[in-house]
C-alpha cells in the first residue's frame, strides 16, 4: 500500500518519490522542461485547443509519474487507459514513495528527462511547495468547485473518500465504533496503514480515533490516547497492511482510507467475508492534490494527463475504484456519472470533517511529539 508522506485531509467544504535516488545530481540541462510553449500553458487554448495538446504530447511520447501504486484509487487502470488512449509512455517510478519523496525527486532530478512531470500529493506537503507548481487550468475547471483548487489552477484537489475500518467478518465481529476496537475480540488483529507522522492514511487514522473518543479536529490527543489504548489492550498490531497480509489473515482489521478497504476486499478470495465500515460520528474525509511540475521534461504530455484525470472518463475511473471524484457533483446533474459505482460507495452517518491547514499543522505537531511514546 502506498506511504504517503503527510497524505493528509486536504480542505473541502471547511476550506476553500524516490528516496534517495541521486545523491547529487548532474548539472542541470538548460532546455529540460522549457523546450516548447506547453512549458508555459496555461490551458490548452493556450495552445491551439486540445487536439493540439494531444499532438504536442504524443511527440513526447512519455510522462513521467510518481508514487502511483496501481492498487491505490485505481491508478493501474487510469495509467492504461491514458496510455492505451494517447499512446504515450508512461514511466511510472517509485509507486511506494511518498509525498514528500516526489518533490525530494523533483529537486534532485531537476532538469533531468528522468525527473517527475506531474504530483500526486497529500495537502500539508502541496501547500508547502507551490512554488514548483506550473498553473494550469483544465478543459473543466470550472466544474471544481473553488475550495477545492488554486484560483490559477496551480493545484487542484481531484479524488478522496473517508477514513474506515476495513475487516474480515469472519475473523471478527463488526465494529460499530472506534471503541469497540478496544475489546477483547481484537486482540492483536488492529493494523493502521503505516506511521501516523509519515503517512497520511495512518495521520487520519488517528484523527478518526480522536473524533471517536470525543476528541475534535483541534485536538487530536485523544485520538493518540486511542492508540496508547489499543496497545495497552494488546488489540495493536504493528504491521503495515498489504493485499498479502489482509489476503492471508495476518492483518483482519486495517484502518484506512474506505476506497482502499473497498478496494482490498474486491481481491480476496472470498470477497464476501471482507467489510468496510466508516465509524458514526468519526467521519474523516480527504482529497488529494494534482499539480503538474515546473520543471516538467514532457510539459505538453503533463498537461494532458492532467486533463485526462479531470474528464468524464478519468473521473469515472475513480469512482471505479471506490474513490469520490471531485466533479462527482457536476457529473451527477449532468448525468454523465456511473451511477452504479457512485451508489455503491460506502455509507457515512453524521457530518464529515475536513481539516483546515492550521488543524493539519497543530495535528502533526501534536503526533510529532507524542506519537513515538504513545506506541513505541
Amino acid at each position: 500500500m502506498r506511504i504517503a508522506v503527510a497524505r493528509t485531509v486536504a480542505v473541502l467544504a471547511a476550506s476553500a518519490g524516490l528516496v534517495g535516488v541521486v545523491a547529487c545530481a548532474p548539472p542541470e540541462s538548460e532546455n529540460a522542461g522549457s523546450g516548447s510553449s506547453a512549458a508555459v500553458a496555461t490551458s490548452a487554448a493556450e495552445l491551439g485547443g486540445l487536439d493540439k495538446l494531444v499532438e504536442a504530447a504524443k511527440k513526447e511520447g512519455q510522462l513521467n509519474v510518481i508514487a502511483l501504486p496501481p492498487d491505490w484509487a485505481n491508478y493501474g487502470e487510469i495509467i492504461k487507459a491514458f496510455s492505451s488512449r494517447y499512446g504515450i509512455k508512461v514511466n511510472s517510478a517509485q509507486p511506494d514513495a511518498a509525498s514528500q519523496d516526489e518533490i525530494n525527486a523533483a529537486n534532485q532530478l531537476k532538469g533531468q528527462s528522468g525527473a517527475p512531470d506531474v504530483f500526486d500529493l497529500g495537502d500539508a506537503v502541496a501547500r508547502a511547495n507551490v512554488p514548483m507548481f506550473a498553473p494550469y487550468k483544465v478543459t473543466t475547471f470550472d466544474e471544481i468547485p473553488a475550495a477545492l483548487k488554486a484560483a490559477d489552477g496551480a493545484w487542484v484537489n481531484d479524488y478522496g473518500g473517508y477514513m474506515s475500518i476495513g475487516y474480515d467478518s469472519s475473523k471478527v465481529p463488526a465494529p460499530q465504533s472506534m471503541a469497540d476496537l478496544l475489546k477483547p475480540a481484537y486482540k492483536g488483529k488492529v493494523a493502521l496503514n503505516g506511521d501516523p507522522t509519515q503517512a497520511g492514511a495512518a495521520f487520519s487514522g488517528v484523527v478518526m480515533a480522536a473524533l471517536g473518543s470525543g476528541g475534535s479536529a483541534d485536538d487530536i490527543a485523544k485520538g493518540v490516547d486511542f492508540f496508547a489504548q489499543l496497545k495497552d489492550a494488546g488489540n495493536f498490531l504493528p504491521v503495515d497492511p498489504t493485499p498479502a497480509t489482509i489476503e492471508s489473515g495476518q492483518t483482519p482489521v486495517v484502518i484506512d482510507w474506505d476506497y482502499l478497504n473497498v478496494a482490498q476486499g474486491a481481491k480476496l478470495k472470498d470477497k464476501a467475508t471482507w467489510k468496510t465500515v466508516v465509524p458514526q460520528g468519526a467521519v474523516v474525509g480527504s482529497y488529494y492534490v494534482q499539480a503538474i511540475s515546473k520543471g516538467a521534461p514532457h510539459p505538453a504530455a503533463a498537461r494532458l494527463w492532467q486533463e485526462f484525470l479531470y474528464s468524464d472518463e478519468g473521473q469515472n475511473l475513480w469512482l471505479a475504484g471506490g474513490a469520490r471524484p471531485v466533479r462527482a457533483d457536476a457529473m451527477d446533474k449532468a448525468g454523465t456519472i456511473d451511477k452504479t459505482a457512485y451508489a455503491s460507495l460506502p455509507v457515512t452517518t453524521g457530518e464529515p470533517v475536513f481539516l483546515t491547514e492550521a488543524q493539519t499543522t497543530k495535528a502533526k505537531e501534536a503526533l510529532t511529539a507524542n506519537w513515538a511514546k504513545a506506541v513505541g
